[in-house]
């Protein structure tokens, strides 16, 4: 079997998730944590509200999704990704982003995991499910489902004709 969701789609990659004891669990709730994805030029943002009592690390990270179409789960997690911003969130609003992103299609995951590993959030996903049952703590999607972004070609703008002129098609012929 792949390796899959490196990291609840990334995030064990950043952080290792331990074995935790269901029992010792504090409770959670899925409706703890949002996110809202967008696209600022050539960087793709993640705004993440964090509703528990502690921080969280979380990440936010980019898989190609070729013809603007979502790949099947184990295509996106089994991979990894190389494009992500990770970090600790504190409870409030916090904004990770992605920068320098080539142009392109792309699906936006994320996920986050509470201090004691024993929570884990994640973005809505087609067949997410089954991956994440594979994790020892209480896992969560996210309403957010991890969208297809579409991250800009800068198109050079055509200087306009001089003079109002109409441009001239036979310029250069004889």
């Amino acid at each position: 079997m792949r390796s899959t969701i490196r990291a609840a789609l990334i995030t064990a990659a950043s952080l290792p998730l331990a074995v935790a004891v269901p029992g010792l669990a504090a409770a959670a709730a899925a409706g703890e944590v949002t996110y809202a994805f967008g696209v600022d030029g050539n960087s793709v943002t993640n705004t993440i509200t964090n509703t528990t009592s502690g921080p969280l690390t979380c990440t936010t990270s980019l898989a190609p999704a070729p013809g603007g179409v979502l790949p099947p789960v184990w295509e996106v997690t089994g991979a990894g990704q190389t494009l992500y911003d990770s970090g600790e969130v504190q409870p409030g609003s916090t904004v990770q982003t992605v920068v320098d992103v080539p142009d392109g299609p792309y699906v936006a995951l994320a996920s986050c995991v509470n201090a004691d590993n024993t929570a884990m959030w994640v973005s809505d996903y087609p067949g997410i499910g089954e991956t994440l049952a594979l994790f020892p703590l209480e896992a969560f999607t996210v309403e957010q489902a991890s969208p297809v972004v579409i991250v800009p070609t800068e198109t050079p703008a055509v200087p306009a004709p001089s003079g109002g002129q109409a441009p001239n098609p036979g310029f250069g012929s004889s």
